[in-house]
């Protein structure tokens, strides 16, 4: 369980709604104390599904200037002098455990007032994966440039940032269930859950595909993931798959905070989803 009331100085729901893709940088860069804080935070997060994780901080020596400020699919970043990138070793759920752990320290970074924005897909992988020494056995599937926002944003970060606003997230009853998967569940049955299901429907995701389907029976909340077959296979990695670890990084962080108890759990017995496209990924036992 993250104890978020010990590293972050404002509540975990501000920190949610506030955080932003940021794609235009002030080229100030990070002092060496911050990007030390940044890694040894990134050290401490423990990913559900226990995953060995690294991270590592690099310099933008000249990434973005030889592709005119083009890194990877989603977008132009200007003006960032760093990047973490998030290495995995092979392994099942692994992509799960990225997801969760890099928003959390995406979240850290957020509470100290650094921006960032998550890039997958097509980035310069092979010159990144030099960077970071990549070893046989593991993958870099995802990295964000961190760095102070820069007051002037581009045409492009203006346009999409509109379209990642909440306004164009799904409404709960596309997201959450009550007991099975044919019963939306309405806000008043979520309870004391209700401002923790809202950080997940609010969380990022490649494409704003909000992949994750979450089903409460009693005191359980089972995840899924909505696979999108024709998206998943236009890329290397299955960037649904890090969505997913996005938003058990939501549930969780936000329940921390409200002191609800609890912890993710592989289960056997969870709610058949019969024909549809959804697999099970795991739950959270309140």
């Amino acid at each position: 369980m993250a104890l978020t009331k010990k590293v972050f100085a404002k509540p975990m729901t501000d920190i949610i709604t506030e955080r932003i893709s940021v794609r235009t940088y002030n080229p100030k860069g990070l002092t060496e104390t911050v990007r030390n804080d940044l890694i040894e935070y990134g050290k401490t997060i423990i990913p559900p599904f226990q995953s060995k994780i690294r991270f590592e901080i690099i310099e933008n020596d000249g990434i973005a200037d030889s592709t005119k400020g083009k890194i990877g699919t989603y977008g132009v970043i200007k003006g960032s002098k760093y990047y973490i990138a998030a290495v995995v070793e092979n392994g099942e759920k692994n992509l799960e455990d990225i997801g969760y752990t890099l928003e959390q320290l995406i979240l850290y970074a957020t509470s100290k007032g650094l921006g960032t924005c998550w890039l997958g897909g097509t980035f310069t992988k092979s010159s990144f994966e030099r960077m970071v020494q990549l070893k046989e056995h593991e993958i870099l599937p995802i990295i964000t440039p961190v760095g102070y926002p820069a007051e002037n944003k581009s045409l492009i970060e203006r346009m999409m940032r509109y379209l990642a606003n909440s306004k164009n997230r799904k409404p709960w009853e596309e997201l959450f269930f009550n007991q099975d998967v044919q019963s939306p569940l309405i806000q008043e049955e979520a309870s004391s859950y209700k401002d923790v299901l809202e950080m997940v429907r609010l969380a990022p995701s490649a494409s704003n595909k909000q992949p994750w389907r979450v089903v409460k029976v009693d005191n359980q909340w089972h995840f899924y993931l909505a696979h999108n077959r024709t998206y998943s296979k236009a890329m290397r990695y299955n960037l649904q798959r890090i969505d997913l670890g996005i938003a058990m990084c939501h549930f969780e962080l936000t329940a921390s905070e409200l002191g609800l108890q609890g912890s993710w759990q592989i289960q056997s017995n969870y709610p058949s989803v019969n024909s549809m496209d959804w697999e099970y990924i795991a739950t959270w036992q309140g």
